[in-house]
């Protein structure tokens, strides 16, 4: 938190802002300010991973249903393996920005994850 103290304080001395009504419960007393946006944004992080790795196995049975029922037909053939590549690549996206959230928190100092790495 040291590295955003300035904003911190900057932001200090406008005045007291109240959170909305719906942000309010991702704020516990004693925290830091703005730890519950960063909270809150882990919670959507985790939701958005976990959509996409059920999307990522929906996914394969789908090419792997293409690529049996082709029946030799070169088109569904190619079909099935550019939706697998796709989903490969989906998944090496997501693993990437989890990576890059990491670098990002330990350089940082702010826990944007509910988990730790």
């Amino acid at each position: 938190m040291a590295l955003f103290k300035p904003i911190v304080l900057a932001a200090e001395g406008l005045g007291k802002v109240t959170p909305p009504p719906w942000l309010g419960k991702w704020i516990k007393p004693g925290d830091e300010p703005g730890q519950g946006l960063f909270y809150f944004l882990s919670v959507l992080l985790s939701l958005a991973v976990t959509i996409a790795g059920i999307y990522l196995v929906f996914q394969f049975i789908f090419a792997g249903y293409i690529y049996l029922s082709a029946g030799g037909d070169p088109k569904k053939v190619e079909l099935a393996g550019a939706k697998l590549w796709q989903s490969l690549l989906g998944l090496v996206i997501v693993a990437a920005s989890l990576t890059l959230a990491g670098v990002i928190t330990r350089l940082t100092g702010i826990s944007i994850f509910k988990f730790t790495f």
